[in-house]
């Protein structure tokens, strides 16, 4: 997710007033800085007023996505960064903290928090929502063994475990073992109206009237490979003026810079950092692109999608299943760089046919991925409704 999502703020349900006594929300997360699993959850607590008390644990000591959250609920975060210490005496001490704490739910947050979800498991003090939003690099292509035994001992007994793709529900029963009934899926949500009619922001790039600008928006991290975007860009037999544009920043931009001047891009590659807001990088787009090695169900294609832009990717999470069904046959096997560079040859050239899937998508979007819907399927899980 890109950290950049925080300057996005959705347009606020109006807050929820509640005339009961707001349920204690104890919240773990491997982190607490900005990024979309974090703006997500601020946006949330945002919108469901004072139906809730929200007490946060960033286990990483990140504070930064705190700022986001209307001072004027009954939130904190805080810490307790990780000691060492042996498995038993962790568990423990994270027992005694929620003991402490008392809050009516634990929800946890990703393999970063599995320790409180093992905790949760073996001494119960409390109803156990554990969200799943997807896997590092290290578990791309398959779940390490020793990690998937422990979830399932750690979310045996979780009441419900949400997750945001089909993909990640069939992962949860085949290889963690959950039942159905135990599940939530719930797919992440965007506010389409925000992104209705985005300016062009000519401070990122100008770009000339006949041109097609492909890009993409993805922190410059190993699992989102960039560079293979930059590889299939460089096959391109179009002889179209055309740009690829990178929205992002992370420790591999060095590396992807140098592999585009090695295949002769040098001008044709645009590095645009971290934006602010992405939909003003989205507004300069024609084709959106995404190339990553894992994914669930990625925010910058919704947010592609609610712009009205054609999408090329590789087959990766539930991206297929986001678009609208005419676009999806430009969805390839991630291995097929060929392939890849055929969907965006198809797309750089029917100009027509980018205008068709874009607003194809819009509606999509608008019909499937509500903002209001996501809301309000988190607050039915939060208070076990």
């Amino acid at each position: 997710m890109v950290i950049d999502l925080a300057a996005l703020p959705a347009r606020p349900l109006t807050p929820v007033r509640s005339a009961t006594p707001a349920l204690s929300l104890l919240h773990v997360l491997p982190s607490f800085a900005v990024g979309g699993v974090q703006v997500r959850l601020a946006r949330v607590i945002n919108a469901l007023g004072d139906r809730y008390r929200h007490r946060i644990l960033a286990l990483d000591g990140n504070r930064g996505a705190a700022a986001l959250i209307d001072p004027a609920l009954d939130t904190s975060v805080d810490t307790m960064p990780r000691a060492r210490q042996s498995l038993p005496a962790a568990l423990f001490a994270i027992r005694d903290r929620i003991a402490a704490t008392k809050p009516d739910r634990l929800l946890t947050y990703n393999w970063g928090a599995i320790e409180w979800a093992l905790a949760a498991s073996l001494f119960g003090i409390c109803p156990h929502i554990h969200f799943e939003d997807g896997f590092g690099p290290e578990e791309c292509d398959k779940r390490l063994w020793r990690r998937s035994i422990l979830r399932r001992l750690a979310l045996s007994r979780a009441t419900t475990v949400v997750v945001p793709s089909r993909n990640l529900e069939n992962i949860a029963r085949r290889e963690w073992h959950l039942p159905a009934t135990r599940l939530r899926y719930i797919p992440n949500g965007i506010d389409a109206d925000h992104f209705a009619a985005p300016p062009e922001d000519a401070a990122l790039f100008t770009r000339d009237r006949d041109e097609v600008i492909i890009g993409t928006v993805a922190p410059l991290r190993p699992e989102k490979n960039v560079a293979r975007l930059v590889r299939v860009f460089a096959r391109l037999a179009t002889r179209l003026p055309t740009r690829l544009a990178i929205a992002g920043a992370g420790a591999q931009r060095d590396e992807i810079e140098t592999l585009a001047r090695g295949l002769g891009l040098a001008g044709r590659v645009i590095f645009l950092g971290g934006v602010a807001e992405p939909q003003r990088a989205l507004a300069l787009f024609d084709i959106f692109a995404l190339s990553s090695n894992t994914e669930q169900m990625p925010m910058s294609v919704l947010e592609a999608m609610a712009i009205g832009l054609p999408v090329a990717s590789v087959d990766v999470g539930d991206v297929k299943a986001m678009l609208a069904p005419e676009n999806r046959g430009y969805v390839v096997a991630k291995t097929d760089e060929p392939a890849f560079a055929d969907a965006l040859d198809a797309l750089v050239s029917t100009p027509q046919r980018r205008a068709e899937l874009g607003a194809l998508n819009r509606a999509h979007v608008r019909r499937h991925y509500s903002w209001e819907t996501m809301v309000d399927e988190y607050d039915r899980v939060f208070s076990a409704r």
